[in-house]
């Protein structure tokens, strides 16, 4: 009964981690290029400019991240079932979710820093952006890096987190010296 009830719960708290991580994200990124949310992402996710623009970085952050939890939930809650026990279920899906949080991490601070060592001037995309007005488009571009990083951290997290599951379920069988029944011939 406690892993049916904690299916939903265990779904809202990936939504709000992947939501929290956005709009810490999001701080982060508009350190680096404001103008990658005043002259793209306030627009597309509709920000005031009433709004101060931290506070809509954090806003465009929550809602561009919030439903990655949810698809990530759907890997990792259902795989968590693996486990026998009720305790080590949520563990482990706790656990799986808390890699997926550091692979996340790390993934985007190594495309930042590739994008750091890598993205200079380049006439032809910078000339499309400053037709944009885009006036840092080195930063620009160092930022969308970093945020197509961040996407391709989560979905690699999925499988670091699948792989944490499948250790709680090989270690509590192990524990319990389960063994596969051998079939007579």
């Amino acid at each position: 009964m406690i892993r049916l009830l904690s299916i939903p719960a265990l779904l809202l708290l990936a939504c709000a981690l992947s939501g929290v991580y956005g709009m810490v994200h999001n701080q982060v990124s508009y350190s680096i290029s404001s103008e990658y949310f005043t002259k793209c992402k306030f627009d597309q996710f509709d920000i005031s400019q009433s709004v101060s623009e931290r506070l809509g970085a954090a806003i465009v952050g929550w809602n561009a991240s919030w439903w990655m939890g949810a698809f990530i939930g759907l890997f990792l809650v259902p795989a968590g079932m693996l486990v026998r026990s009720d305790l080590g279920y949520v563990l482990a899906v706790l656990r799986a979710f808390s890699v997926v949080l550091a692979t996340t991490i790390l993934v985007g601070v190594i495309g930042l820093l590739l994008a750091i060592a890598f993205t200079k001037a380049d006439p032809v995309v910078d000339a499309m952006l400053r037709d944009a007005l885009i006036d840092d488009p080195v930063a620009f571009r160092r930022t969308a890096a970093l945020h197509n990083a961040s996407y391709i951290g989560g979905l690699l997290g999925i499988f670091a987190g699948l792989a944490t599951v499948l250790k709680a379920f090989l270690r509590e069988n192990d524990r319990l010296n389960f063994r596969p029944r051998e079939v007579e011939e």
